[in-house]
C-alpha cells in the first residue's frame, strides 16, 4: 500500500462569533473532507511537544515522527537545505523575513506579501551592503530568507514576526541567553537597524509604496540554528522512495533531510492564488513512482495569519475541491491501494493571527478498513476518533502501518 499525506497548514482554528460558533473548517463546505472521515478513522494529534514554541517547524517534524529534542534546530537550517546552502560547522543559520514596519510597529511579518523577484532585488543588496566573511544573506521565496552567521552563537531569544502583528518592535529585538550571545545578539540588532536604513528608500519600496503596497523596509532574523543530524525516512521506517510537495523552503528542507525528493510545482506560491490543481496531478504524478508523498498547502495558514475569516474558510474550501476531490476520485480508479491521511500541521486562529500549540484534528483512510463513527473532518468531531489522542511518533507508525 502507498501513502500520501496532505496537510492543510493552520487550517484549524477556534469557534468565531461570525460563524455563528463554528470554525471555518465546521463551516466551510467541505464535502472530501467529510468523506475521508466517513470511511476513515479519526483522532486528535498533538504535534507541539511540551516546551516547544508552536512553529511550523516543530509541527511538521513532529507530524513526521521526528524526536524534536534530538532532531530540532530551528526554521532556518532547514531552509538552508530547500535553499541548497550546506551549512559548515559553527555556522549559524536564521530565518530572514523581511517585514514591514510603519514608524516603531512591526506592521505585518511579510511585507504585504512581496513577491520571490522584488525581494530578491532587496536581499542581494543587502548582502553587498551588510554581508561580509562573516555575514551571509541567501534569497529564499516571498518575504521567507535566509541569514548564516559564521562562528554565531544560537542561544539567542528571538520573536517570530508572525506573533507580534501591530506591537512595537524595539522591545522585541534579539535578546542573548547566555553571555557568550551577546555578541551575536548585538551583530543581529545592528544589521536589523541598519537593514531599515538601507532599505526605506529603496527603488523597489519606493515603487511599492507609489502603489499602496507595504514596503519592506526592515530584516527581521529569528529561530536560530545549527546544522542538525536527522535520520530518513527510509531509515525510520523503511519507505523505499518518497517525495515532498511544497512551495515553501521550509517544508522543502524538512524534506531534503528526511531523504525525500523534493518537487516543485509551477504556480505554487503558498498562497491563496496557488496552483492547487498542479499540486494535486504532481501528488498523484509523484506516487506513480514514490512509495510516499507529503504534499504541504500553505495556504490556510496564510489567511489565519492575516486575522482573514472569509480567505481562510475559501482555501479550505478549495483544498477540499480543487486538491482533495480530485486525488480522492482518482486514486479510487487505481488498482494498487493507497492511504490517505488529511490533517493540518498546528492551529492558526484567525482572532489571534498566530499559531497555537492545540491538538490537531486527522483522519486516516485506508481502503477496506473498518471506519470509527466519525462522519465530520472537524476540530470538534475528532475528538470522538476511535484513535483518541496521538503523540510523538504514534501517527505516522499507524499510517504507515
Amino acid at each position: 500500500m502507498k501513502h500520501i499525506i496532505i496537510l492543510g497548514d493552520g487550517m484549524a482554528d477556534e469557534p468565531i462569533d461570525s460563524l455563528a460558533g463554528k470554525t471555518p473548517l465546521q463551516f466551510a463546505a467541505t464535502p472530501y473532507m467529510d468523506k475521508l472521515a466517513e470511511l476513515g478513522v479519526s483522532g486528535m494529534l498533538k504535534t507541539v511537544p511540551d516546551g516547544f514554541h508552536p512553529g511550523s517547524e516543530v509541527a511538521n517534524l513532529a507530524v513526521l515522527g521526528y524526536d524534536l529534542p534530538k532532531v530540532y534546530e530551528g526554521r532556518g537550517v532547514l531552509e538552508a537545505a530547500s535553499i541548497g546552502v550546506e551549512l559548515q560547522p559553527g555556522e549559524l543559520a536564521m530565518r530572514c523575513n523581511l517585514i514591514c514596519t510603519e514608524g516603531e510597529i512591526l506592521k505585518n511579518h511579510s511585507s504585504g506579501h512581496i513577491s520571490t523577484e522584488e525581494a530578491d532585488e532587496l536581499i542581494r543588496f543587502l548582502n553587498d551592503k551588510l554581508g561580509s566573511d562573516k555575514v551571509h544573506f541567501y534569497t529564499g521565496v516571498s518575504y521567507r530568507h535566509l541569514l548564516v552567521i559564521k562562528g554565531g552563537n544560537k542561544h539567542l531569544d528571538c520573536t517570530p514576526p508572525h506573533d507580534v502583528p501591530l506591537k512595537p518592535f524595539r522591545p522585541l529585538m534579539i535578546k542573548p541567553e547566555t553571555p557568550e550571545a551577546k555578541g551575536t545578539a548585538d551583530l543581529l540588532n545592528d544589521l536589523i537597524l541598519k537593514s531599515q536604513e538601507l532599505l526605506k528608500n529603496h527603488p523597489v519600496n519606493l515603487k511599492r509604496i507609489a502603489a499602496g503596497k507595504d514596503p519592506a523596509n526592515s530584516i527581521w532574523p529569528w529561530s536560530p540554528g545549527y546544522r542538525p543530524a536527522m535520520e530518513t525516512m527510509q531509515d525510520l521506517y523503511g519507505i523505499k522512495k518518497g517525495a515532498v510537495i511544497s512551495a515553501v523552503d521550509l517544508i522543502r528542507g524538512i524534506g531534503t533531510y528526511a531523504g525525500l525528493e523534493v518537487i516543485h510545482v509551477d504556480g505554487a506560491t503558498g498562497l491563496y492564488d496557488t496552483n492547487y490543481e498542479g499540486k494535486a496531478q504532481a501528488a498523484l504524478e509523484a506516487l506513480k513512482t514514490n512509495d510516499f508523498v507529503y504534499l504541504h498547502i500553505e495556504a490556510s495558514d496564510e489567511a489565519g495569519h492575516e486575522g482573514d475569516v472569509k480567505l481562510k474558510i475559501r482555501t479550505i474550501e478549495d483544498l477540499d475541491n480543487r486538491v482533495l476531490r480530485t486525488i480522492y476520485e482518482t486514486l479510487q480508479k487505481w488498482s494498487e491501494p493507497v492511504a490517505i491521511a488529511l490533517l493540518p500541521d498546528h492551529p492558526t486562529p484567525c482572532a489571534i493571527r498566530t499559531h497555537t500549540n492545540k491538538p490537531i484534528p486527522f483522519v486516516i483512510y485506508k481502503p477496506g478498513q473498518t471506519p470509527d463513527e466519525v462522519t465530520r473532518y472537524d476540530e470538534f468531531a475528532a475528538k470522538g476518533g476511535k484513535y483518541g489522542t496521538l503523540e510523538k511518533d504514534q501517527f505516522i507508525r499507524e499510517f504507515l502501518k
